[in-house]
C-alpha cells in the first residue's frame, strides 16, 4: 500500500495530507484543509470535537473521490486536552480548551497538597497551568466519577473511527501523570485526583496497528478502506520525527507554540531542569523530547486576527522587515500573553510599562514579536546547553515558522549559529513515516529522516552581526 494519510490538527487549523513514496522520494498532497478554534460558552472555552470528526470524514470522502481506494491513516493533534466517556461510550462533557481560565490559579493550590518537586521527579513534565493534571483537578468530581474512560483528543478521534480506546504514549506523557520509572500512570497522582487506573485505556506505542474503520462509517459514507495506525499523536512528537536532525542540533517546532529542545534517549528530570521549566515529553521509539515551551506564533496569530485578517502572515513579515529592529521587546512567555482579551493592547501595555516605544503600526507590532521570539530562542538555547552540559552546534526549525524568513534570519543572528529551516510539513511527515515504518515501507526513523532530507527543501540561514547587541541583550534581560 502506497497511500498514507495524515490527519494533522493544530490549535488553529487542520488538514488531511496524503504521503506517497516513489524511488526514495517522499511526496505530500493536501487533500482537505479546515479551520479550528475554540469558542467561549458561558465563560468557558471549548473545542468543537464533533466538527473535527466531521472534517476527518469529509477529508476521507475527498480521498475516495480522488481515486484512493485504500490507505493507512494516522492522527495527531495538540496535547493535554481530554474527553470523558461514560460506560456507553458517550461524551459526558464538551471538551475544554487548554486556554480556558479555570486552571489559572490551581498550581499554587495543588502545590500545597502535592509538592511540585515530587511531581517533577515522578513525571519530568514542566509545570504549566493547563496541563491535564490541573485540568482534571479543576473538573467536576461528579463528572469524573461518571467517566468510564478518559481519552486525549487524538485518542478520542481514533475511538470515533474504530470503536477502540487507547492512550497513546507521546500525548499521554503531557498529562503530567505518567511515571518515568514505572512507565505507567502514577498511582499517587491518580489517587490525589481520585481517579482509577482503569479509567484510562492501555498505553499504546506509535506504530501499533489499531484496525479498520468502524463498519457503520463505511455503510454511512463513501470512504476508502482504511487501516488505522497509532502514530505519535502529539503533534510536536510527530514534528520532531519529521525533522532531519543532525547530531549536536536542537530543534524548534514552530507553530502556535515554539517548542525548543533536543531529542534524548534518557529523561533529564533534575531540579535544575525543573526550575528552568523544561519538560521530558515521551517520543516515539524510546526517545524523550527535552524541551521548553515558548509562546510562539500565537502572538502574531492573535495580532492578525485583531487586524481582521487583512494582512497575510507573509505581508506582516514584509512590513516588519522595514521597521527598526529591537525597538520594542516583550517577554514572550509571560502569563499575560497566554490568552489576553486583546493581544495588541497587551503588547502595547507591556511596552509602555517597561518604558519602551509603543508599537503602533502592524509592522511595528510584528517586528516587536519577531525580535522578541529570536531573543527568547537565544535565552532558552543557552539554558538548554547548560542543563544538558552539551554544545549545540545548530538549530533546525520545522513547521509553519520555517516559512518566516525574517524570523529565521533574526534567530540565526541572535544565536550566532546556523539555522536550518524546513520542512514546513514536519508534523504531517512525522505522522506519515510512522505509518510507513509500521507497514514496512521504511526500515526505521534513521532511514525516514534521510528520505525526508532528500525529499524536501531545507534553507540555511547564517548569522549576521547585530549592531549594539550587548545593549539589546541588557534591555532584554531587564524585562
Amino acid at each position: 500500500m502506497n497511500n498514507h494519510i495524515a490527519v494533522d490538527i493544530g490549535a488553529s487549523s487542520g488538514r488531511l495530507v496524503r504521503g506517497t513514496l516513489q524511488e526514495g522520494i517522499l511526496s505530500l498532497e493536501e487533500l482537505h484543509r479546515f479551520n479550528n478554534s475554540f469558542s467561549e460558552q458561558e465563560g468557558s472555552c471549548f473545542w468543537d470535537i464533533d466538527y473535527l470528526f466531521e472534517q476527518i470524514i469529509i477529508g476521507l470522502q475527498k480521498a475516495k473521490a480522488l481515486g484512493i481506494p485504500a490507505c493507512t491513516l494516522g492522527i495527531d493533534t495538540w496535547a493535554v486536552d481530554y474527553v470523558l466517556l461514560d460506560a456507553e461510550g458517550h461524551r459526558i462533557q464538551e471538551v475544554y480548551a487548554y486556554r480556558d481560565r479555570r486552571t489559572d490559579l490551581l498550581m499554587e493550590e495543588v502545590a500545597k497538597q502535592f509538592s511540585p518537586q515530587s511531581i517533577y521527579e515522578k513525571t519530568g513534565i514542566q509545570q504549566l497551568s493547563f496541563n491535564t493534571l490541573y485540568q482534571l483537578y479543576a473538573h467536576s468530581d461528579e463528572e469524573l466519577a461518571k467517566a468510564d474512560q478518559i481519552l486525549l483528543v487524538p485518542d478520542y478521534l481514533y475511538y470515533r473511527l474504530t470503536g477502540h480506546t487507547i492512550n497513546e504514549v507521546t500525548n499521554a506523557s503531557t498529562t503530567q501523570l505518567l511515571n518515568l520509572d514505572t512507565q505507567e500512570f502514577d498511582a499517587d497522582l491518580l489517587s490525589f485526583l481520585n481517579i482509577k487506573r482503569e479509567q484510562f485505556a492501555t498505553l499504546t506505542e506509535p506504530g501499533t496497528v489499531l484496525g479498520t474503520l468502524d463498519k457503520s462509517l463505511l455503510q454511512q459514507y463513501d470512504l476508502p478502506e482504511c487501516q488505522l495506525i497509532c502514530v505519535a499523536t502529539h503533534d510536536t512528537a510527530s514534528a520532531v520525527l519529521g525533522a532531519p536532525l543532525k547530531e549536536g542540533s536542537a530543534y524548534i517546532s514552530s507553530g502556535t507554540w515554539s517548542l525548543l529542545g533536543v531529542e534524548r534517549t534518557e529523561p533529564l528530570n533534575t531540579m535544575k531542569a525543573m526550575q528552568a521549566n523544561y519538560t521530558n515529553e515521551w517520543g516515539a521509539y524510546g526517545t524523550y523530547r527535552f524541551l521548553k515551551n515558548v509562546m510562539g506564533l500565537w502572538l502574531i496569530q492573535e495580532v492578525r486576527r485583531l487586524l481582521n485578517d487583512r494582512y497575510s502572515f507573509a505581508e506582516l513579515a514584509e512590513l516588519a522587515q522595514v521597521e527598526e529592529g529591537f525597538r520594542s521587546l516583550i517577554p514572550c512567555n509571560a502569563p499575560r500573553f497566554l490568552n489576553p482579551t486583546n493581544m495588541i493592547d497587551e503588547i502595547r501595555n507591556a511596552c509602555a510599562e517597561s518604558g519602551q516605544p509603543i508599537p503602533e503600526t502592524p509592522g511595528q507590532l510584528a517586528r516587536c514579536i519577531f525580535d522578541s521570539l529570536a531573543l527568547s530562542y537565544l535565552t532558552y538555547l543557552q539554558e538548554l546547553e547548560e542543563l544538558t552540559e552539551s554544545q549545540i552546534e545548530g538549530l533546525q526549525i520545522v513547521g509553519g515558522g520555517a516559512n518566516n524568513r525574517l524570523l529565521c534570519q533574526l534567530t540565526a543572528n541572535a544565536i550566532g549559529r546556523e539555522v536550518k529551516a524546513g520542512p514546513t510539513e514536519a508534523t504531517a511527515l512525522g505522522n506519515i513515516v510512522v505509518q510507513m515504518i509500521s507497514t514496512g515501507s521504511i526500515a526505521d526513523i534513521i532511514e525516514a529522516r534521510a528520505i525526508i532530507e532528500q525529499s524536501f527543501e531545507i534553507t540555511s540561514y547564517f548569522p549576521q552581526t547585530i549592531t549594539h547587541f550587548d545593549n539589546i541583550l541588557s534591555r532584554w534581560k531587564d524585562l
